[in-house]
């Protein structure tokens, strides 16, 4: 019987980053939640669904649901980005476009200190796979 547990709230999240004292602990955690992502098939993992101005390989995919939410399924091929994605998973997974509109992700991305801790490429990664996801639920 698999006894996943689920992701965090966005707010657990936070607090759960903040419980670490330096950020190679972090870094150790922000892998452990890339490795808990669902799986996507390499079928999925295409020129169309590849995130641009990621320097890693990012693929995401969206489906609507009939009650007007978004999932998404996403990989990386590197465990630090999966880390990324397991956190832009959490902020928009399963949410309305209104929803996933109002979610304010720089105000996390601050507040768990990954603005002072990522590298510029890596930041920039990151916010172009909210981008997409932005823009998959338009």
């Amino acid at each position: 019987m698999n006894t996943k547990t689920p992701p965090p709230s966005l707010e657990e999240l936070t607090e759960n980053f903040l419980l670490f004292d330096d950020w190679e602990e972090r870094y150790k955690y922000l892998i452990d939640l890339g490795q808990g992502l669902e799986p996507m098939s390499d079928d999925l993992k295409d020129d169309n669904t590849l995130v641009r101005g990621c320097v890693s390989r990012v693929w995401i995919v969206s489906e609507k649901h009939s009650e007007g939410k978004y999932h998404f399924i996403a990989d990386s091929d590197a465990h630090i980005v999966r880390g990324l994605i397991a956190i832009v998973m959490i902020a928009y997974n399963d949410k309305t476009a209104e929803e996933i509109k109002s979610v304010d992700i720089k105000g996390v991305f601050e507040r768990v200190g990954l603005n002072q801790h990522l590298s510029p490429n890596r930041r920039n990664g990151f916010f172009s796979m909210v981008e997409r996801i932005q823009s998959l639920a338009a």
